[in-house]
């Protein structure tokens, strides 16, 4: 096997692996319409720190699901719930109780926000997986809405949301039964949100 056959199983090697990354990537660009100085950075988010005139520290950080970043020189440092501006100065406070940086000049900047995801199955007209939106609350009438709504078979009294939360039922499962009739009848009070991992199952009508 040639010099030049070799460089070719290694390209395609490495795009490859390129494309499966790109497809497991569960991270998109913030969406012009939230500026950095109004965003809240949240778990899941990849930042990029840089600080002034010092090139050894920029780095690119994930967020994690405690809502911090691991800092060269300053460690753990909370950045979650804060818009960029508000965690370059949380981050500058960690390198200076370090002792490493008198006056440090931290940005930070949001590269790409993390896609929050939802299921919705059974008897919905597009049942699969969506995005929830960035920042934004979305119910359950919402999410059904999403999926084209209901099919003939669906029983909209017959709503079931498993949740995995921590401290929740059953392993940290939590199984909620709803009735979106009553939902948007409004003989209820208030709407269920929707919340990252849901998996939502519209029932089928017995005739």
């Amino acid at each position: 096997m040639n010099r030049l056959t070799l460089s070719l199983i290694a390209l395609l090697v490495l795009l490859a692996a390129t494309t499966l990354r790109a497809q497991n990537t569960s991270a998109a660009p913030l969406p012009a319409a939230v500026p950095q100085d109004k965003y809240l950075i949240t778990r899941g988010d990849l930042i990029q720190m840089k600080v002034f005139q010092e090139d050894d520290l920029e780095s690119t950080l994930r967020v994690a699901e405690d809502g911090n970043v691991v800092v060269p020189l300053a460690g753990s440092v909370s950045v979650a719930n804060r818009t960029p501006a508000q965690a370059a100065q949380a981050i500058a406070d960690a390198l200076k109780r370090g002792g490493y940086l008198k006056n440090p000049q931290v940005t930070v900047a949001v590269l790409e926000a993390y896609k929050y995801r939802f299921t919705i199955l059974g008897e919905v007209q597009k049942p699969g997986s969506y995005d929830l939106p960035i920042k934004d609350k979305l119910t359950l009438l919402e999410a059904i809405g999403m999926a084209n709504g209901y099919t003939p078979l669906a029983d909209p009294s017959k709503i079931t949301i498993k949740r995995n939360e921590p401290g929740g039922k059953e392993g940290g499962e939590e199984i909620f039964k709803l009735n979106a009739k009553k939902l948007a009848s409004g003989k209820t009070s208030g709407d269920f949100e929707v919340r990252p991992g849901d998996v939502i199952t519209v029932g089928e009508r017995w005739w």
